[in-house]
């Protein structure tokens, strides 16, 4: 954290920043620079863009529509929105100098891509869901998260005590600290220090990015190969992505599972609209569709909508925004977020600098857009 501090304030004093475009509320210039260029900053493993790209059809929006999203943007910190129904894309824009070529930083979105790549594991027989995670990692023998279940831990269940409250000095950051970072040898040294079960596996939600990232070492090892090159070969290059992205990484050389995917929003968008069709694409089942269903859908009393939190409930490392629709999300620190929304497969993309990591008020400003355009699109 350190050294991408001293790089951003070097970048402040070198790069001349853009003006805000149109009404643009004011805005961090340097972070927005950094979470736009995180992997300049940080060691990264790449994941690579589709041989040929599949494109998305565009359309002009309505006078209401466009109306409703520059209204949006005048009032939000998003460096990028995109509204997209199917393949076609019906909004795009940018703020803050940024473009469609910038990398954005996905935060938790990421938590999704790894939900989704352990199903396809799950399908390809590598990985178990009642498996505990000792069985792909043993090094995390006699450790309470070697003994829980990766069913547990896609759906935030492992009951082992973790602080992620966004102050600067939780669990969070030293996760972060110790993964990104690099202040440990990384892999299985990331998470050690989370030791305190404070509940019985799979009795109660609480949402604990550490769960992720044993998730990732425990797939890692039953793929047999880093996230990074398996999200290339199962979902990005599949899905038609445009551009490459990349997966910060630890001083092991293993990617911060809980977070810290960057791709452009176009393709942040691609991989919605994957799973507004439920991982079906032209045709080709891309994630296994009753994975997708099972993963966007409450499996236990504990993860339902509110319950799991006051306003949403919880599948397999994705939000579940509804209590009767199968709607779901994937939302991330700072205003990063997919909305979707399977039966009229419309998708919201979100690429945001709010300067509280867990504004609630510019969260439920992103709901409210959310609700409108799925009363005012056609479908």
């Amino acid at each position: 954290m350190s050294a991408l501090s001293r790089k951003t304030r070097l970048l402040s004093v070198v790069l001349l920043f853009p003006a805000a475009v149109l009404a643009a509320p004011p805005a961090n210039t340097m972070f927005i620079d950094a979470w736009s260029r995180a992997d300049e900053f940080t060691a990264a493993r790449g994941v690579r863009k589709a041989a040929e790209p599949r494109e998305l059809k565009r359309t002009e929006p309505s006078a209401d529509i466009k109306a409703l999203v520059e209204s949006f943007l005048d009032a939000h910190p998003n460096t990028g929105l995109l509204v997209a129904m199917g393949d076609t894309v019906y909004v795009e824009r940018y703020q803050y100098g940024r473009t469609a070529g910038h990398r954005f930083a996905s935060a938790s979105v990421a938590k999704t891509v790894l939900g989704m790549l352990v199903g396809i594991a799950v399908h390809e027989n590598k990985l178990s869901l009642d498996a505990r995670a000792e069985q792909y990692v043993p090094a995390l023998k006699g450790h309470p998260y070697g003994e829980t279940t990766i069913r547990d831990l896609l759906t935030m269940s492992s009951g082992i005590a973790f602080n992620e409250t966004y102050k600067g000095r939780d669990d969070v950051a030293k996760l972060h600290g110790d993964s990104v970072g690099r202040m440990t040898e990384g892999g299985v040294e990331t998470i050690l220090g989370f030791k305190q079960r404070e509940a019985p596996a799979g009795t109660r939600f609480k949402y604990a990015s550490a769960d992720s990232q044993v998730l990732g070492l425990a797939l890692t090892a039953a793929v047999k190969q880093p996230l990074a090159t398996y999200l290339s070969e199962k979902i990005w290059q599949p899905m038609g992505a445009e551009a490459n992205a990349t997966w910060l990484l630890d001083k092991g050389g293993y990617e911060a599972a809980y977070c810290c995917i960057n791709a452009i929003l176009r393709d942040y968008a691609r991989f919605g609209m994957l799973l507004a069709n439920y991982g079906a694409l032209d045709g080709k089942q891309i994630i296994p569709a009753e994975w997708v269903k099972v993963a966007t859908t409450p499996g236990a009393p504990h993860l339902a909508v509110g319950t799991a939190t006051t306003f949403n409930g919880y599948g397999y490392q994705t939000w579940v925004t509804h209590r009767t629709e199968p709607r779901f999300a994937a939302l991330g620190i700072h205003g990063q977020a997919i909305y979707i929304d399977p039966k009229s497969r419309i998708v919201v993309v979100h690429t945001a600098a709010w300067a509280d990591p867990a504004d609630r008020a510019e969260r439920g400003a992103q709901f409210r857009l959310w609700d409108n355009l799925l009363a005012r699109l056609p479908h």
